[in-house]
């Protein structure tokens, strides 16, 4: 049976750190694919991850619970406009709407090329992912749930940004500007601290990152 290519070494990396930051993982071996679930704060309440480990690079995956009714072409377009307006600017990944089912995830990349990656690239890379979901699902939630519009739901999600950082500014007063932006950047870059999911508790999607489309993976 034909398998995928991928680096042991960089594998090893990422089982190490998931093993000692007491993540409960599974790892297919022949794929080298790391799969977990992750709770979050706000309107989307957990992930579920795939790491995919490549000859020169790492690619995490965040898969949102929900998705769009792929029948429904209103809301199909507004979650679209919406992606892509988020999408702008982003500095470390991207969200991915899939127009065949409605499924919407979000993607980071380490490179490697060379190089090995750090446990921090790693840690980042993972909850950069939460933090995004963290920002904009309830951006994600108002137009699955609410018939919402796009543009009314990223500025509904970007006030909520915007009042999350007066509140910090208001906490350490005018003066330790310095101290307010690393917290910030904290907050943005890694998201609030999340409950890693039991195995057992890990949703299910219903995607194969890697082949045909299915009901559901396992």
């Amino acid at each position: 049976m034909k398998t995928n290519m991928y680096s042991i070494e960089i594998a090893n990396i990422v089982k190490q750190f998931l093993t000692e930051d007491s993540w409960n993982f599974s790892f297919d071996e022949e794929h080298g694919i790391f799969k977990f679930g992750l709770r979050i704060k706000g309107k989307i309440h957990s992930l579920k991850y795939f790491i995919s480990i490549r000859t020169n690079e790492i690619i995490v995956y965040g898969i949102c619970p929900i998705g769009v009714d792929e029948e429904d072409n209103k809301m199909m377009m507004e979650m679209a406009e919406f992606l892509h307006r988020v999408n702008w600017g982003l500095r470390n990944g991207c969200f991915e709407f899939d127009f065949r089912d409605g499924e919407i995830r979000f993607r980071s990349y380490i490179d490697c090329d060379k190089t090995l990656p750090s446990i921090e690239s790693i840690k980042n890379s993972i909850f950069c992912t939460a933090a995004m979901f963290e920002k904009y699902g309830a951006g994600i939630t108002s137009i699955i749930f609410a018939e919402g519009y796009a543009q009314e739901a990223i500025a509904m999600c970007e006030k909520k940004y915007e009042e999350e950082l007066y509140s910090i500014l208001s906490e350490i007063g005018d003066s330790d500007l310095a101290a307010m932006m690393t917290r910030q950047a904290e907050i943005t870059e890694e998201g609030a601290d999340g409950e890693k999911l039991p195995s057992e508790e890990i949703p299910k999607v219903h995607m194969d990152l890697f082949g045909e489309k299915k009901t559901e993976v396992e």
